[in-house]
């Protein structure tokens, strides 16, 4: 009877260390991406006046918008699937699932470059230099959903890195002569410089030619996780455009200083799906009864953590905030209060989001996205005809908590919900 006893306890502390691993990756990975776009809208902002970074701030609500198409269409459905599939069938579907990110990434990038070249002018020389880069970009960020779900974040990790280093010599490049359209060049080849090693990292060649095939495949999870995707980033486009329209580009300007100080947060956010999913499915297999727990400590660290960062932000000097912004620090320092409960609030939501995520749940997920999309949009523009800038701030942390109380009542029905995605026959213990 003593054997069992010892061996028990040492196979759950090794699937906790190989857990707290993954997590590890995961959060230094998140790291490096929430730093590196950091570091980007940094020198942006000092390099461009309030209009110009408006500008590259609907140019990069855009790309938010197409990167959610791709994870809705290609990403989210991987991740869902195969994160505890046998790794030949995982091999097989990484192959499927890049190669419709690249005919995503080609679609879009020449609709974005298109629209561009018919609007003129600033906005649309950014949107035609987005078209160009979108598919390298999109690529990089498929990589990143496939390495994690391997349980291989230490490639995610090197990846980003390796972006984050290409971008140094490029940025240098840009501000020789800034425009938004070149710092949208900067960024976006040297992604998809990043992209193209994720194939040798992987040792896998993305196939577009099956991209239809996995579309087909994927039609119970794929569109609706689509509509949910871009339902939030389509609303904050429409937020971003309506502030322009109501108060200025230099209002637009505001709020994207406001995410800038905000944006470690709000790229963990971007990106914790691509660590809290297959972890969740984990969790999903091992001790089904544990899922809310797991859902409700997530979306709480996540919280807490965008508090503190908040708090820190109140006691940044001004002359430090001049320094880090420019002309955009005054604009986006009075956003600062609104902006940290409002990812407060996003942060629960996205910690439901990732259990009905895990139980294939799109059916739920989809509603809950659309009224936290309706909210967003609403609440947002409405604030902004009231009082601008600060107006459409304090407007999303009513749009937030709404939100998030109805992610959780969607979670907790799922839970209850017997139509659950079934748990995969073929999985394996990376």
């Amino acid at each position: 009877m003593d054997v069992p006893a010892r061996r028990v306890p040492a196979a759950h502390r090794s699937r906790v260390l190989r857990a707290a691993t993954r997590i590890g990756w995961g959060i230094a990975d998140q790291g490096v991406s929430s730093l590196t776009n950091f570091a980007l809208g940094i020198v942006v902002a000092r390099a461009l006046d309030a209009a110009g970074f408006g500008v590259f701030g609907l140019a990069w609500v855009t790309y938010g918008v197409v990167l959610n198409v791709s994870r809705g269409l290609c990403s989210d459905p991987f991740t869902v699937r195969f994160s505890a599939a046998d790794p030949a069938e995982r091999a097989r579907a990484v192959a499927r699932m890049t190669g419709c990110t690249l005919l995503v990434g080609g679609t879009a990038g020449a609709v974005t470059a298109g629209i561009g070249a018919v609007l003129g002018g600033p906005l649309g020389a950014a949107f035609v230099a987005l078209g160009i880069v979108l598919p390298g970009v999109l690529l990089q960020d498929a990589w990143r959903f496939a390495f994690f779900a391997a349980g291989a974040g230490r490639r995610s990790f090197v990846n980003d890195l390796t972006w984050a280093v290409l971008l140094v010599p490029a940025l240098a490049l840009a501000s020789a002569a800034p425009s938004v359209p070149a710092f949208v060049l900067a960024w976006g080849v040297s992604g998809g410089l990043a992209g193209v090693l994720g194939c040798v990292q992987a040792g896998i060649r993305p196939r577009p030619t099956v991209a239809a095939g996995w579309l087909r495949e994927q039609r119970d999870l794929g569109p609706r996780y689509l509509i949910e995707n871009v339902s939030l980033s389509g609303a904050a486009q429409l937020r971003l455009f309506g502030l322009g329209a109501l108060a200025g580009l230099a209002a637009v300007g505001a709020i994207r200083g406001g995410e800038l100080l905000i944006g470690p947060f709000l790229a963990l956010l971007m990106g914790i799906s691509v660590i809290s999913v297959p972890e969740a499915a984990r969790v999903r297999r091992a001790a089904p009864h544990r899922l809310l727990q797991f859902c409700l400590l997530l979306g709480t660290v996540q919280a807490l953590a965008a508090a503190v960062w908040g708090v820190l932000l109140l006691m940044l000097p001004d002359a430090w905030g001049r320094a880090l912004l420019g002309d955009v620090w005054p604009g986006a320092a009075a956003l600062v209060v609104p902006m940290t409960i409002t990812v407060m609030g996003s942060s629960m939501s996205t910690g439901a989001m990732t259990g009905l995520r895990s139980l294939g749940a799109a059916r739920r997920s989809l509603r809950a996205q659309l009224v936290a999309a309706a909210a967003y949009a609403l609440f947002g523009i409405a604030g902004a005809w009231v009082g601008g800038a600060p107006g459409s701030a304090w407007g999303l942390v009513a749009a937030t908590s709404l939100a998030a109380a109805v992610w959780w009542a969607q979670l907790r029905a799922g839970v209850r919900d017997p139509g659950a995605l079934p748990l995969p026959v073929t999985e394996r213990t990376p």
